[in-house]
């Protein structure tokens, strides 16, 4: 039997893009997601353009996406980004919680989808498990 290097041994970090128009979310985010040994931040977007032209080149696991950007929607950026890019998990992560919305961000491919009253440690739980595949949806009581 071979030897497998032990590099092949070492699970390497979820990839995470950030697309949300405030820089102060962003930065929230990244310095939270960046203390994770099991998480890493590979890019952050201020518009939705940006976040799909950096999920093309950087091919995250994950993308916590915000729905309201300017330049393009996230609603809209979810559906390039999974079609550029089928393996990327969309997660959304954002103040709305009206119905429509939330079905009209499914129905553009997210995985996932939290509101933004939500606790830091289930934001890191979300990725992780939007990440293994599994369905996320809280609407963070309101």
């Amino acid at each position: 039997m071979a030897a497998v290097p032990v590099d092949d041994m070492i699970p390497r970090p979820i990839r995470v893009l950030l697309a949300d128009d405030h820089e102060l979310v962003r930065a929230g985010l990244r310095r939270l997601i960046s203390a994770q040994a099991d998480l890493t931040v590979v890019g952050t977007a201020g518009d939705g353009l940006r976040a799909v032209e950096l999920a093309a080149l950087e091919r995250p696991d994950v993308v916590v996406m915000d729905l309201s950007m300017p330049h393009l929607d996230g609603v809209t950026a979810t559906h390039r980004i999974r079609l550029l890019s089928p393996a990327t998990r969309v997660l959304v992560l954002t103040g709305h919680v009206r119905r429509a919305v939330v079905e009209a961000a499914v129905a553009a491919g997210a995985a996932g989808y939290l509101t933004k009253n939500v606790p830091a440690v289930q934001v890191l739980d979300a990725i992780r498990r939007t990440h293994a595949g599994e369905g996320l949806f809280s609407l963070g009581g309101r």
